[in-house]
């Protein structure tokens, strides 16, 4: 007979290098070291409760509601221990309110004290119903409170901005509003004031809250302490419907989600999106919907009557009206698009295809700003065809690159979801972050305060001369050149650009500023390319294009098209018969006085538009469109990023740009199988799903000496901020609150040549038209002036401008902005 053996013990698997092992609630794990307890607890799926924790955020250990036992070597720490700021060790136990009563009752206790002068209004508060306090309070609170005394009280609320509301009476300053404006937006605006049992959120006197990204202080405070100017009292959380979406405003492509009740939009909230723009978004995004409910928004067909004015019509007539017109000026000498920067690349696609099945013409063109032959060759040859999944840069290569060089872009106004990451890439990873340009401007002192200095127009220049240590930080594995639009306006800029990525082996990227503007480079609305990025100059390309538009061969027009500046210069002189304009702001074209003289002269002008403009105002047909919330669609962000989005609202009559295109096209006798977004992005597909032809040549273009300003000149350097006065920024009073105000920004030397003070008002000219502004000192290349765009000068970025102290009590431009 055998005696069974008792079977030894399985010996533990090994730590993985670069972690240790520790016990939680019973549970063996194994942490990364340096990771905080309360990120390891979520990883086994234990929500250990917070309020000054943020994954996104530098740990503080405010709250204290995170308490939990921890054992260390067999004995127990003689307290309660933070889990947001202590970091896991070898052999650490650790046991939270699931299986210590020493932690339970310690964050009972926390919740107690949180809720001495907390206020018992949660009906009122606009936290109410999505409050972490409320929930966790009756969580792990007390069943009764012990506290009878008076409660703390303040005025309420207290607006420290236009946007921002703080109820200080609420606070329980756990310092995630301030640490994120610190440490994420770099606008260290807000702060903790006074001490002990009267300290509080609030401003420094005279500076108001005004930073690009406030709204997020909003979102991620865990109570009703600070409620947004515009939603607040608007609605109940448990009375909205919510879906996800995509911001519309840029090329960041953030995730969104939108609150709606009853067919309203009454709040957007940002999406959590780790790969984009993780938990943040910009104060455009999340407050500008405006819009949506203007007086100006039109909703019924327009029709020019025989009296020469814009009456309603049906569908029927106008679009019948619309096809005659077209049919007739495409015939006695040709309609071009211009198509805009704000299209969904479903619309874009249509205007595309509708130009050249429809008008039988190349002339299209997305770019309703500021834009050259280079630009179309660079575009080409390098942009359209780079996405995450061929290898092109994303924000994640931007966070890890070990250096980045911006030319021709101000992040912060132009895309403010790669400036976070700029700005965390610095202060996270130590990367080096320059930027070549005139002036240090915020964006330059909030991402490491490094200009490559440059006079407008002589950027080119610069770059051939790269200081050594800065050429060698962009020959580093992994370093990235972001180049934005504004390199247009500079002949041979993006042809030294491409030059510098050769040299240095740092990768490109593209940032436009509108949402519309990779998608429709990608579904070719541009005079040289076919949606896919194929030249319409190939014969194999244009033979694929025919064969999935079931056209017969040699359909297509072989001869590029036109620009948009040429299109409108044709308009003007009587070479061009017609305009299809969708979505294009006059403002904002190189020359707008040109462009209106153009819709003026055209012989018929259709106008697809959400809103009255000046466009809409010139046009004999107006079709109203439905906006980005009433519609599905997908952009591409900077990096080539599909981000597709569905019907937010229901409801309504208005159609997508390519259904009205497909619909007009019908009347035209021409089918574009775009009635539907789903059905437009499958056909784009189909058309990008291999590459037919060969790759487009990249730009060659000479670049040209940098102007020289004479006595009362100086060279203007522009560019648009985030907040203006754009169309898509309308009926929202309170984000127009925070904009930053017009200045003429001149270094010192620059306002003592023309006998100016800081804050005098000077007046520039161009010849054109003018404006009058004060004076703002900075770090700026001196005989440079910079301006916001949209402030009066037809002049771009580079040109000669007339600089003159004005006389006192002229109104000037600062005011208003």
């Amino acid at each position: 007979m055998t005696v069974a053996q008792d079977k030894p013990a399985a010996e533990p698997p090994p730590v993985p290098e670069g972690h240790v092992r520790l016990e939680i609630d019973g549970a063996q794990v194994d942490a990364p070291k340096g990771e905080l307890i309360i990120r390891t607890c979520e990883r086994l799926g234990i929500i250990v409760p917070r309020f000054c924790d943020h994954p996104l955020l530098d740990p503080a250990g405010a709250c204290r509601q995170c308490l939990v036992e921890v054992e260390m070597g067999g004995r127990p720490m003689p307290k309660p221990q933070a889990s947001c700021t202590m970091t896991v060790a070898d052999g650490m136990v650790v046991r939270t309110q699931h299986s210590s009563d020493v932690a339970k009752k310690a964050q009972a206790g926390i919740m107690e004290l949180l809720l001495i002068n907390h206020p018992l209004d949660c009906p009122v508060c606009d936290k109410g119903g999505e409050c972490p306090l409320q929930n966790q309070a009756m969580a792990h609170g007390r069943t009764e409170s012990r506290f009878t005394e008076t409660k703390r009280t303040f005025p309420k609320p207290v607006p420290i901005s236009t946007e921002v509301l703080l109820d200080r009476e609420r606070c329980v300053l756990c310092q995630r509003c301030t640490r994120f404006s610190e440490q994420i937006a770099g606008d260290p605006f807000i702060d903790l004031l006074e001490r002990g049992a009267h300290q509080q959120i609030g401003t420094a006197s005279g500076h108001p809250f005004h930073s690009y990204f406030s709204g997020n202080t909003i979102q991620i405070c865990p109570v009703g302490a600070l409620t947004s100017a515009s939603y607040r009292f608007r609605s109940r959380p448990f009375d909205l419907m919510s879906t996800p979406g995509v911001c519309e405003h840029c090329a960041s492509g953030c995730a969104q989600r939108t609150d709606w009740r009853r067919g309203t939009v009454q709040r957007r909230l940002a999406g959590a999106d780790p790969e984009v723009n993780e938990e943040w978004t910009c104060d455009k995004g999340r407050f500008g919907f405006g819009y949506l409910t203007d007086d100006q928004r039109i909703t019924t067909p327009l029709v020019r009557g025989t009296d020469g004015v814009l009456h309603e019509a049906s569908w029927t007539d106008a679009l019948r009206t619309a096809a005659e017109g077209l049919l007739a000026a495409r015939d006695s000498g040709g309609v071009g698009t211009l198509a805009g920067g704000r299209l969904t690349t479903e619309d874009a696609y249509a205007y595309a295809k509708f130009a050249r099945l429809a008008l039988h013409s190349n002339d299209v063109d997305f770019r309703a700003r500021r834009h050259s032959a280079e630009e179309q060759d660079f575009l080409a040859a390098h942009v359209v065809g780079s996405t995450p999944d061929t290898g092109g840069v994303t924000y994640a290569d931007l966070e890890h690159a070990p250096a980045v060089l911006c030319v021709a872009l101000d992040p912060e106004e132009e895309s403010p979801i790669v400036f976070l990451r700029l700005r965390k890439a610095v202060h996270q990873h130590q990367a080096v972050v320059a930027h070549l340009g005139s002036w240090v401007s915020p964006a330059v002192a909030k991402t490491g305060g490094r200009l490559v200095p440059a006079v407008p127009g002589g950027e080119v220049a610069a770059l051939e001369q790269l200081d050594t240590e800065l050429g060698q930080s962009l020959s580093a594995d992994g370093a990235v050149l972001l180049v934005g639009e504004r390199a247009a306006e500079v002949p041979g800029l993006l042809t030294a650009v491409l030059a510098l990525a050769t040299r240095t082996g740092a990768r490109l990227a593209w940032v436009p500023r509108r949402a519309g503007e990779r998608g429709a480079l990608a579904a070719g609305a541009l005079p040289t390319l076919l949606p896919g990025g194929f030249a319409v100059t190939d014969p194999a390309a244009r033979a694929h294009c025919e064969q999935v538009w079931r056209l017969a061969p040699g359909t297509l027009p072989t001869e590029p098209g036109r620009d948009t500046s040429a299109m409108l210069a044709a308009a003007a002189a009587g070479e061009l018969a017609g305009l299809v304009v969708g979505g294009v702001e006059l403002g904002d074209l190189p020359d707008p006085a040109l462009a209106r003289r153009a819709l003026d002269g055209a012989q018929f002008v259709v106008s697809l538009e959400l809103r009255r403009s000046e466009a809409t105002e010139r046009a004999d047909v107006v079709l109203p469109v439905a906006p980005a919330v009433h519609k599905a669609g997908s952009y591409l962000d900077w990096e080539g990023r599909e981000r597709p989005f569905q019907t937010t609202v229901d409801g309504s009559t208005l159609l997508p740009d390519c259904r009205v295109l497909d619909t007009l096209a019908v009347e035209m006798d021409v089918d574009l199988f775009t009635q539907t977004p789903a059905a437009a992005a499958g056909e784009l597909r189909r058309l990008g799903a291999a590459h037919h032809g060969q790759a487009p040549p990249p730009p060659h273009a000479p670049s040209r000496p940098a102007a020289r300003p004479g006595v009362g000149q100086a060279v203007l350097a522009t560019w648009r901020r985030l907040l203006d006065d754009a169309a898509l920024q309308s009926n929202e009073p309170a984000l127009a609150g925070t904009r930053r105000p017009a200045r003429a920004v001149m270094s010192p030397a620059t306002a003592a040549g023309l006998g100016a003070l800081a804050g005098d008002l000077v007046a520039l000219a161009d010849g054109h038209g003018g404006t009058t502004l004060p004076v703002e000192l900075a770090e700026v290349v001196d005989g440079v002036v910079w301006i916001p765009g949209g402030t009066g000068l037809r002049s771009g970025h580079g040109d000669v401008v007339s600089v003159a102290v004005a006389p006192v009590g002229e109104p000037h431009e600062g005011l208003r902005a």
